[in-house]
């Protein structure tokens, strides 16, 4: 009943937008007003981010039952956003995004679709990991017709849609399905695996794959640290993320953090956060040229502030890894080229003979061309 109560005072309490080009002198200002419910700061940080849109100042407030954010934004080339259709389709997409009321705690943008089969990797990464993927994929009749992998901390996860070569579309034979799993979990596990390599056919379906990565990446722990001693340990310390966290009186933990400034920074962030069940009631984001400051005032979803030391590390390093997993110090190579079975495996073959290893990797489909960017050191 509490449920369907909830559900009635988001339909009369519509979210309300607006975006303004006069209140700041260098970017977009939006504005985003709506009754409260867990995760609906991600989703509107998602739209934001989805929409390849720099967020530069932000500022989160939310008092009982109601919550207002305000985004200052450009787009690619550090502008305002001019074009009327656009800031249309942003208002109309925050105000759907913001007024949905999601049942799956768990995933965001979850919506049916017979058009691939979805395949989530997990395992250790080594060098020619996504090329033995890839030549199993084709050996197996797969297209991969896109895919986003993560590596980070020596573990490496993948979300990769295929479609059977003969039909183009999405594979229902199960047989052929379970063979499928279990060569590609037998590439991840390797020789010498010490983590148990995981391999997901998930039902038919788009769910978002970034914060999907995040998901995975958590679940497979790659926030635990291997302490070193020495150089190498000072090294790695000075160049984390500073994350901080302080217990303050009405019973909040503040989070304070600088890093790189980078895109999809804050979705990052507060994807974790969403995730990991705490709840941002107050933040702000502010960056410069080079930097990104944020503190955000949290609670745990049950009311409480963060309560032992424990937890306090275990908070600090899983934002440390979710502000790390998309950073990469290597070369960035785009390719675009006429699409067919086995591409892939041939690329990332050339990789790999020449001992480069691909830290992150980014492959999508336009009609028969592939689109893949990918960054390797």
């Amino acid at each position: 009943m509490d449920d369907e109560y909830a559900k009635l005072i988001r339909r009369v309490n519509q979210p309300r937008v607006v975006i303004d080009n006069n209140a700041c002198e260098d970017a977009t200002v939006i504005q985003v007003d709506s009754v409260n419910k867990h995760g609906i700061l991600l989703e509107v940080v998602q739209v934001l981010t989805d929409m390849n849109l720099t967020i530069r100042k932000a500022y989160i407030a939310s008092d009982g039952g109601w919550f207002m954010d305000v985004f200052n934004v450009v787009d690619n080339d550090g502008n305002k956003i001019r074009d009327k259709e656009i800031i249309d389709y942003i208002q109309r997409r925050i105000e759907t995004s913001a007024g949905f009321v999601s049942s799956r705690r768990g995933s965001v943008g979850v919506m049916p679709s017979e058009e691939h089969t979805s395949i989530e990797l997990a395992g250790t990464d080594r060098p020619g990991l996504l090329s033995e993927v890839c030549a199993v994929l084709a050996d197996l009749r797969c297209n991969v017709v896109n895919a986003e992998i993560w590596t980070h901390n020596t573990r490496a996860a993948a979300v990769v849609h295929v479609t059977d070569d003969s039909t183009g579309c999405a594979i229902t034979d199960l047989k052929r399905l379970l063979m499928i799993k279990d060569l590609l979990c037998n590439v991840l596990k390797g020789n010498d695996d010490l983590k148990t390599a995981k391999t997901m056919l998930s039902a038919p379906g788009v769910m978002h794959r970034e914060r999907r990565l995040h998901q995975i990446m958590f679940a497979d722990r790659d926030y635990e640290r291997v302490e070193r001693t020495g150089v190498r340990a000072v090294e790695e310390r000075s160049s984390r993320p500073q994350v901080n966290l302080l217990n303050i009186e009405k019973d909040y933990t503040v989070i304070t953090m600088r890093a790189k400034d980078r895109p999809k920074l804050l979705f990052d962030i507060i994807c974790t956060l969403t995730d990991m069940q705490y709840v941002v009631f107050h933040g702000m984001v502010n960056t410069t040229r080079m930097d990104a400051n944020q503190e955000f005032y949290i609670r745990h979803v049950d009311g409480l502030p963060i309560s032992s030391e424990a937890e306090r590390v275990r908070v600090i390093q899983c934002l440390e890894a979710a502000i790390e997993r998309r950073a990469s110090e290597g070369l960035e190579l785009e390719l675009c080229t006429e699409d067919r079975l086995g591409l892939l495996s041939d690329i990332t073959r050339i990789f790999r003979e020449n001992s480069l290893c691909i830290k992150r990797a980014l492959i999508s489909t336009k009609g028969d061309r592939p689109e893949c960017a990918a960054g390797e050191t």
